[in-house]
């Protein structure tokens, strides 16, 4: 293999190595995000036991909301394909919980194949310049 060709593997290589890792990082950032949605959604969901009865700040779009008396604690929850149960603050929150810890699963697993491509490109470079080192 002539140099040329060697050096042109090499940044396809390095390259496929970045996009990767760019992938693996956006990937992660959604996770977080999740991860912090869940986190002040629960927080909410604390705010309102005891509240029954008392006025509230409902959101209802993009920083717009209206004032909403709390009838009770039960709450609605999406439960996938366009279905709704009723559920208590505890049990919501127990559902949030293991949303959390999913995602904190996924986090895992992505950082460990961002672990794992990052040695595999460490190792690229560190024999891309022993063989420079024999020429």
């Amino acid at each position: 293999m002539k140099m040329d060709e060697a050096q042109q593997e090499l940044m396809f290589k390095l390259s496929m190595f970045e996009q990767q890792i760019q992938q693996i990082q956006q990937q992660l950032q959604a996770v977080e995000q999740g991860v912090a949605e869940l986190t002040s959604l629960n927080l909410g969901l604390e705010e309102l036991v005891g509240s029954e009865g008392k006025e509230i700040m409902a959101p209802i779009g993009r920083g717009i909301f209206v004032k909403a008396k709390l009838l009770s604690e039960e709450l609605i929850v999406d439960v996938g394909g366009k279905n709704f149960v009723k559920k208590s603050i505890p049990d919501a929150q127990k559902i949030i919980k293991e949303q959390t810890k999913k995602l904190e699963e996924v986090k895992e697993s992505l950082s460990k194949s961002m672990e794992e491509i990052n040695q595999e490109l460490t190792k690229t470079v560190m024999d891309a310049q022993k063989q420079q080192e024999k020429k």
